[in-house]
């Protein structure tokens, strides 16, 4: 009865932490001249009123959600994996190479699954790099991940500006378009089977966390690595073990933007969706099914930026301000919740 009357108490904190910083950036929008309630009727109408909408709601979540899961991985072995960006570009650059020069004469889902392949190998030996640095010379990982991020799309350019460029583009750099044989198959128009993957990525995450040994360790090393060292745990071992699984599932997401949702690589490619899945994962206070909700949050922001610049004139950066607000009040709630506990 306790935990069930604290889980209602916490629900009712994050809740009230929400409509604190929604009611800010009303006030916000005001001094702009912007009618704050026709502004949020339009944005949610715009993306939620519609089956399109709602469509290009679920084709930016997903990748939030496997890199929101990636980085709550890491974060659960005592690391800030700040690195998704980077991984997931180096795993489209790979699922890239696979489908443009490997795949093309192969039966499609062998193909797809070479590409699979491909994108989590790419992400893991980015993230591996950052782990080695970790366990064997004793660099901060925050600062080596988010150093890699801008390395890793330097190395994307070199390649769609040489030797993966479509000769067809003329002045744009992109690869040539991937096969159709090689593309997710579609729920819906624009919408992969990527979302099953993501949300399937999330369930079995939280499963392993909750249940199994592994996910003990990773807790345990997580709270305390001194005392998990002093109990007999391999912690560098693990560590880096959490950095090569964060990579392999940011390394996918990659895959299946390429596969589900652009079907060729461009330099923009998935540009900012790691820093937004590592966002979704503080919100969620890197719980993985709770990532999947946040995900959908910060998704939902993305496609009403659009709204906002249409109906307003205001940027649509204006809600990258929104989810700033919206995380600080997540983090404010997580501030009460400790001083409670």
């Amino acid at each position: 009865m306790k935990d069930k009357t604290e889980s209602i108490k916490q629900a009712l904190l994050t809740v009230l932490a929400l409509a604190v910083m929604v009611v800010i950036f009303g006030v916000f929008l005001m001094t702009q001249g912007v009618n704050p309630i026709q502004i949020y009727g339009d944005m949610i109408v715009s993306t939620l009123g519609n089956s399109y909408g709602i469509g290009q709601v679920v084709v930016k979540s997903s990748p939030f959600i496997m890199v929101a899961v990636a980085t709550a991985i890491s974060a659960k072995a005592g690391l800030v994996n700040v690195g998704g960006e980077g991984q997931l570009a180096i795993g489209a650059l790979l699922a890239t190479f696979v489908a443009v020069f490997v795949a093309k004469s192969m039966p499609g889902p062998v193909g797809i699954l070479l590409m699979l392949v491909a994108g989590a190998l790419g992400g893991a030996v980015w993230s591996g790099l950052a782990g080695l640095m970790k366990v064997k010379a004793g660099m901060n990982e925050t600062l080596t991940t988010v150093i890699m991020n801008y390395i890793a799309y330097d190395i994307v350019s070199f390649f769609v500006y040489g030797i993966l460029k479509d000769p067809e583009s003329f002045s744009w750099p992109m690869s040539p378009e991937i096969a159709d044989k090689l593309r997710l198959p579609e729920i819906y128009v624009g919408v992969s089977i990527g979302i099953f993957g993501a949300v399937a990525v999330a369930i079995v995450t939280w499963l392993v966390l909750k249940k199994s040994a592994c996910g003990f360790r990773l807790r345990v090393i997580g709270g305390n690595a001194e005392a998990a060292k002093h109990a007999g745990f391999s912690v560098a071992k693990i560590q880096m073990a959490a950095m090569l699984i964060s990579g392999a599932i940011s390394g996918i997401a990659g895959m299946v933007e390429i596969a589900g949702v652009e079907g060729r690589l461009r330099t923009t490619t998935g540009v900012n969706y790691g820093y937004y899945g590592f966002l979704a994962a503080w919100m969620a206070w890197n719980n993985p099914l709770a990532a999947i909700i946040t995900s959908v949050v910060i998704g939902f922001l993305c496609v009403a930026g659009n709204v906002l610049e249409q109906s307003s004139g205001l940027p649509s950066s204006g809600t990258k301000i929104l989810m700033a607000l919206v995380l600080l009040g997540i983090l404010w709630k997580g501030k009460g919740r400790k001083k409670c506990s």
